[in-house]
């Protein structure tokens, strides 16, 4: 039976759990002052830990037993006291009690820490200094806060009496200004990150050998499972993981790091200030080592106080000490060693939990000459498993890869059941063939669910691509093992060995389960043992080597469990019963084969298996460089189209700052051979937009001049400038003064007068193509959600239906779902594990394969003279072998480098546009970037002709794409953005990681920097940096390192303090963990701009685009009701969430946007009709004079499919009733249920017969 702990969260829990019980007052006063610590519960049994200052007599706890019983029906309820002493429990903690107490109020805490205080049984008198403390004391509440604080931290009520007593020593001045609370409350910091400051000359303190902090840990240890209670003093010996350090204003950090041993884990904490003569920069200094010392995590043996801490309402260590621990690791200590070949990893799905990396790393750590990757019906191992062979090289350590699999075998396609099957590619041929028979396993040959389903290879298809492979019998599931458990003559069963090229033995125990399988003959561990034997006969009668191998599932005997809980989760009934499948040393596959006696046991764990391995070639199963499709003269055409634009736009004698950009950009293209991706993505988007589809740029793409000229972008990237369309007059701003030529004053040509064009963005070359243009070019391209299919077919027409696969994913077990697993694992087991416990088991689970699926809008090009199966097999998405969709068998990450990949993604906001220019007729590329309007909606609602007390919000940005987060809206209101270029710096904020909060933010407020010249995308760097005159290469490498979260090193920061680049943007960039580029946030904020300036000029043509393509949570039944209905619904929204601390889930928070703009709208003066039966589109909102007519599927509950066949079947006339209308156009009931709730029915006869006789 399981046993839960309950942890209290009321103070005042044991009356409660008492209501009915007659106590005298003094008893009432008694109980008053305990604490709840837990309840136990098992089954009707309850265990309650009582903290208490006073021991109760056994009288009254049977009384309160017997209460509780009474009050919900209990077999028995045991009542346990922990004696708390109030007097020395407090004294250590006080300071953090008072710390609580003041909540951040300075002056609060000075007094309360320099006032006496004393402890009279559970009565806490603190003598208030003078008059003045009296009355802090009285105004702050302050009996009440360290009542609270004290109950938090001890776990015992008392109360708090605050009086007045004589002051002693001088009273500070008027202006006495008291220092700061040494700990506030936490700010929010980077997860597992070390402080965001590094010390600058602070001495690394000397620590003994192997300790992380404090002095040592003495004493012997405990195991967690054994400790129910508070502990003052405890040694651990486990692992630690997840090191987490929260700075606070004060600069005091409190490190929270888990920890768990084989029997359970607590959260641990330490606190570290600056104290006496220690430092903040030796602080910072502390904790950065420390956090750098635990890393990732390790084992440890640890010592401190273990608490009940109110706060996490669980037992929290509190750390002294802690020094690593060493932990010894299985050893091969063989003269000779084997190598293992049937090992499976990681990604053989929901069934083995080896990392492919672990795997490789372990046989090469053990003197192996090489190990085989065999897993179920895949080979997705393969790159990883090469990439850390080719690392274990570089340090002078050869391993050999065998690259195999473990098949499905079957005689038909029709067979039931499949038989397991060895393949071990023998050179590149076997290779090739093996990519062969994985593809046609997934495409033609699967069978069974997505889930349970297998890959299956026909025998005759095996033989056909043979060649190259070397063939093993597999495990007790292979065609050989299973016919000599069914008994078959030995005739039999030598025809069934002579299709093998070797046949493979495992250690006995691994087929324990066919000794308590009633189907099975075998009883014994004996007749195991028959079984190899048999094997072993076969194999010398027929000359065929015999091989013991491991069958691997997991790395060691105690991983075990990690699959089990796997299996658990997936319905395996004897999960816990776990065959042991893990990866065995020669020494111990030698004494599992003894009985095979010592020359034998030799020759096939290790002779037979070496020979094996240097029969195989070394090779690598994924080609080493790129392999570009080729576009007959790419090279001439990128060119031409270049120069003819740039002259087109900026005259015949090209200005010297074009042709060198030019020069710069063309010079890396071709000499690399990238010219070929550049015309590939100019013919995709030409043909978007010759079929009327905007395409919006995503990434650096934008970053090229040369993309700009031939179209594939329509971001310019040089300094911002004029030019005239007519007599191509130009002139560049390039001192860094003006951040967009969007935001240039409009000037006429002072030539022929005609109005100039503005453009020019700024942004560096280097970006893109990496400071010497050999980075291979990522060309990201957002296409409009409606055209995306029509791009991806003709990626088809260009290159070949066979030579285009959608980008291949593979989904790992991520925490949410590993988390699961163990927790349900130990639940069904009836052992309560702590959080920490769990967190640390599901580390086993964590990456182990769940299915496949494919990149959002990323396609494989293959080089039409090249067969896909020299980079990847393919398969279907997930194995739907519905799906008419191929993706590369390999992650795409895997292959990114070999195959061209090019991001064709879909989007809204191309759709949006493409139906704005329907309803309003205006091409979208007339737009203005500098309408004064438009721009005046992100500071102010004038322009909509609205109230900011009306809308609710201070700007007009709701529904406009990067502003229309309540995010992005505080950004705007920090910043006041009042130009082009600012908007794309809050796009670029918007979108990095520690780029605003606790960065730019604060910067700005605190008037260190201006918006302008706070550093919002990584071109912000390299060019700053570059007009300061540091050298362009430092520039662009401070500017990748940043990008990345890497910082600035020592060094580095050295010489930019010396080129005179402040202090504050140093520490701005070492606080950075991710920069957007600037020209996606360019990209972006263009096209949010066009519908901005639709929204300003053509509102109700924007609501309808709007509403039709951003709004899946439009409720007609809601906004066709009205204004006042549209109010109520956001104020029962706001309501809610102000209830969950201002938080909606998902759903709810996209109904209250649309709410919002709803609300917008009809304060514009515009309405919501309801849905009309024979006027409303199928999915689209139609415009009238001054309203907006929804689509039917604006009504929540009436899909797609059902309004398309409304609108058709209406053509044939008017529906006689509701009758009709379901028979005509194939409505299902429910779906007539949602139209007769909007009142689209309303008149409508229900029978065609009324009609009939009327």
């Amino acid at each position: 039976m399981k046993t839960y702990r309950i942890l209290s969260c009321a103070a005042d829990l044991l009356l409660r759990l008492l209501h009915g019980l007659a106590l005298a007052e003094e008893e009432r006063a008694l109980l008053r002052a305990c604490v709840v610590r837990h309840v136990e519960v098992c089954g009707d049994t309850w265990e309650i830990v009582v903290g208490t200052q006073t021991v109760m007599d056994d009288a009254l706890i049977e009384r309160i037993a017997a209460q509780v019983a009474a009050n919900y029906q209990l077999s028995q309820v045991l009542i346990q006291q922990n004696l708390v002493a109030l007097a020395p429990a407090i004294a250590p903690l006080w300071e953090q009690i008072v710390r609580d107490a003041a909540a951040g109020d300075a002056v609060l805490y000075h007094t309360l820490l320099q006032a006496d205080y004393a402890v009279d049984g559970n009565v806490i008198r603190i003598s208030a200094p003078g008059a003045f403390g009296a009355e802090l004391f009285a105004q702050s509440s302050t009996a009440g806060r360290i009542e609270h604080a004290v109950r938090m931290h001890v776990g015992c009520a008392c109360r708090v009496v605050c009086e007045e007593s004589a002051l002693s020593g001088a009273l500070p001045s008027a202006d006495w200004t008291p220092p700061a609370v040494p700990a506030a409350a936490p700010t929010k910091a980077t997860p597992s990150a070390a402080p965001a400051r590094a010390a600058k000359n602070a001495k690394a303190k000397e620590l003994p050998a192997n300790v992380i902090m404090g002095r040592g840990v003495s004493g012997e240890a405990r195991t967690l499972g054994v400790i129910e209670d508070e502990v003052k003093n405890v040694v651990l010996e486990g692992e630690v993981f997840d090191p987490q350090a929260n700075q606070l204003k004060s600069g005091a950090y409190i490190l929270t790091i888990k920890f768990a041993d084989a029997t359970n884990g607590i959260s641990c904490k330490k606190f570290f200030s600056a104290r006496g003569k220690t430092t903040q920069e030796e602080i910072d200094a502390e904790v950065e080592r420390i956090v750098k010392a635990i890393g990732k995590g390790g084992a440890v043996r640890i010592q401190g106080k273990i608490e009940y801490d109110k706060f996490i309402s669980d037992y929290v260590l509190f750390i002294d000490s802690m020094e690593r621990r060493s932990v010894p690791q299985r050893e091969d200590t063989a003269e000779e060693k084997r190598v293992e070949l049937h090992a499976h990893t990681k990604m053989s799905a929901l069934d083995a939990v080896v990392p492919p990396k672990v795997l490789v790393e372990t046989a090469a750590r053990w003197g192996w000459p090489a190990v085989a990757i065999t897993d179920h019906g895949v080979v997705q191992a393969f790159p990883e498993a090469m990439n850390t062979a080719r690392a274990l090289a570089k340090k002078g350590i050869d391993i050999k890869i065998i690259y195999g699999m473990e098949g499905y075998l079957v005689d038909s396609e029709d067979d039931a059941r499949a038989f397991h099957i060895i393949f071990l590619a023998k050179n590149k041929t076997g290779l090739y063939n093996l990519y062969k028979l994985v593809s046609l396993s997934h495409i033609r040959y699967f069978r069974g669910t997505k889930k349970r389903g297998r890959p299956r290879v026909p025998r005759a298809v095996l033989q056909q691509y043979r060649e190259g492979i070397i063939v093993g019998s597999a495990c007790e599931a292979g065609e050989l093992i299973r016919g000599i458990v069914a008994g078959r003559p030995d005739a039999e069963l030598e025809e069934m060995a002579k299709f093998y090229d070797f046949l493979e033995i495992q250690p006995i125990h691994n087929n324990d389960f066919l000794k308590f399988d009633d189907r099975f003959p075998m009883q014994t561990d004996e007749d195991l043992r028959d079984i190899n034997r048999k094997v072993d006969e076969l194999a010398r009668r027929l000359g065929k080597p015999l091989i013991a191998t491991c069958d691997v599932h997991f790395l060691n005997p105690e991983d075990a469990v990690y699959r089990a809980m796997i299996q658990k989760a997936n319905g395996y009934r004897d999960a816990e019963r776990q065959p042991p499948l893990y990866l065995r040393t020669t020494e111990e596959m030698l004494a599992e084969f003894d009985y095979l006696g010592a020359e034998r046991a030799y020759e096939c764990v290790v002779t037979n298996p070496r020979r094996i391995a240097e029969e195989t070639e070394r090779f690598l199963p994924i080609p080493d460089e790129l392999y570009a499709p080729m576009v007959p003269g790419a090279d001439r055409e990128i060119q031409e189209m270049s120069y003819a634009r740039a002259r087109k736009l900026y005259g015949e004698n090209l200005p010297k700052i074009v042709s060198d950009r030019l020069e710069l950009e063309l010079k890396p293209i071709l000499r690399h051979g990238f010219a070929a991706l550049y015309i590939i993505a100019q013919r995709l988007v030409k043909k978007s937009n010759d079929d009327g589809y905007l395409v919006g740029s995503r990434g650096s793409v934008g970053s090229s001049f040369v993309a700009t000229m031939i179209g594939v972008t329509e971001v310019n990237p040089l300094p911002p400038h004029y030019r005239c369309p007519h007599c191509q007059y130009n002139r560049f701003i390039d001192d860094g003064s003006v951040g967009s030529g969007f935001d240039l004053p409009s000037e006429d040509c002072p030539v022929c007068g005609t109005p100039l064009i503005k453009d020019g963005h700024n942004i560096p070359f280097a970006v893109f193509l990496g400071f010497d243009g050999d980075k291979v070019p990522d060309i990201d391209l957002n296409f409009s959600g409606d055209y995306q299919p029509v791009a991806h077919k003709y990626t088809e027409v260009l290159f070949g239906k066979m030579n285009v696969f959608r980008a291949g994913t593979i989904a790992g077990l991520q925490d949410k779902n590993a988390y699961g697993y163990a927790m349900h694992y130990y639940e069904d087991q009836g052992e309560a594990k702590g959080r920490p416990y769990i967190e640390h088991m599901m580390r086993g689970c964590m990456g182990v394969k769940a299915t496949t699926g494919q990149h959002a809008g990323g396609i494989m090009v293959v080089p039409r003279d090249m067969d896909v199966h020299y980079f990847t097999p393919i398969q279907r998405p997930a194995n739907n072998m519905e799906s008419d969709t191929l993706t590369t068998h390999f992650d795409y990450h895997s292959i990114s480098e070999r195959l061209v990949k090019l991001d064709i993604l879909g989007h809204d906001d191309p759709t949006v546009i493409k139906m704005l220019e329907e309803l309003t007729h205006r091409d979208p590329e007339t737009i203005p970037f500098d309408d004064p309007a438009t721009m005046s909606i992100f500071t102010s609602t004038d322009a909509l002709g609205i109230t900011p007390e009306d809308l609710g919000a201070n700007m007009g940005t709701y529904g406009i794409p990067e502003f229309r987060t309540s995010f992005t809206q505080k950004m705007i209101d920090d910043s006041n953005p009042d130009c082009f270029a600012d908007l794309v710096r809050i796009s670029g904020f918007s979108h990095g990681t520690n780029v605003w909060l606790g960065n730019a933010q604060d910067l700005i407020k605190a008037g260190t920097s201006t918006l302008k010249d706070a550093i919002s995308a990584r071109d912000d760097i390299m060019n700053y940096l570059m007009q300061n005159g540091i050298e362009p290469l430092l520039s662009f490498k401070t500017m990748e390192n940043v990008r990345k979260g890497r910082g600035i090193a020592p060094d580095v920061v050295e010489k930019l303090r010396a080129g005179g680049i402040p202090e504050w943007y140093i520490e701005s960039c070492q606080k950075i963990k991710y920069l957007f580029p600037r020209a996606h946030a360019t990209a972006y904020v263009m096209m949010g701009y066009r519908i901005a300036f639709c929204k300003v000029h053509y509102p109700l043509a924007y609501y309808a685009a709007y509403f039709s393509i951003r709004a899946a949570e439009f409720d007609a039944n809601i906004i066709s009701k009205g204004k006042d209905a549209v109010r109520a619904a956001i104020d029962a929204l706001l309501a809610e969430a102000r209830e969950h601390r201002g938080k909606l889930d998902n759903k709810k928070q996209d109904t209250l946007i649309v709410l919002q703009l709803a609300w917008e709208m009809y304060l514009r003066g515009f309405s919501c009709e309801p849905v009309d039966l024979y006027a409303s589109d199928a999915e689209k909102f139609i415009l009238h004079e001054n309203s907006l007519l929804p689509p039917f599927t604006a009504i929540p509950g009436m899909g797609q499919k059902a309004a398309q066949a409304i609108v058709e079947a209406r053509r044939d006339g008017r529906f006689i009733s509701v009758e009709d209308l379901a028979t005509r156009a194939h409505v299902p009931a429910p779906a007539i249920e949602v139209l007769r709730t909007h009142g689209c029915l309303d008149g409508m006869m229900e029978s065609n017969q009324v009609e009939l006789f009327a």
